[in-house]
């Protein structure tokens, strides 16, 4: 799991400046409180493995919570993937694995790194 690129970001502006550094981003938007998000996370990480290329950035939406309003985000755990800074696709709450690799497989494979 070493390769994979995470980083915990503690405010909007560090948010702003990841997403303009990085091509490719997967936002995970959790809660410390959040169970759901606490039994996810491993199993991102582990997916995750097999993209080196995917900046994961991990924001708490109570200790930064600007990012609630920005990404218009109304329940945790949240995942967004952006490319060029631009949203591709987003999975909120209840996460289904399968199609989530799904769709980080095929946007990763047609992106020339």
């Amino acid at each position: 799991m070493n390769n994979i690129k995470h980083q915990i970001i503690n405010s909007i502006e560090d948010l702003d400046t990841c997403l303009q550094h990085h091509s490719i981003v997967l936002l995970y938007v959790s809660q410390e409180e959040c169970s759901v998000c606490h039994a996810i996370l491993p199993k991102l990480m582990k997916l995750l493995t097999n993209y080196p290329h995917i900046q994961f950035i991990q924001v708490d939406a109570k200790q930064v919570t600007e990012v609630v309003g920005r990404f218009l985000i109304f329940s945790v755990p949240t995942l967004i993937m952006f490319y060029e800074q631009k949203e591709l696709f987003r999975e909120g709450r209840f996460v289904q694995f399968e199609s989530l690799e799904n769709r980080v497989n095929q946007i990763y494979n047609s992106i020339a790194f």
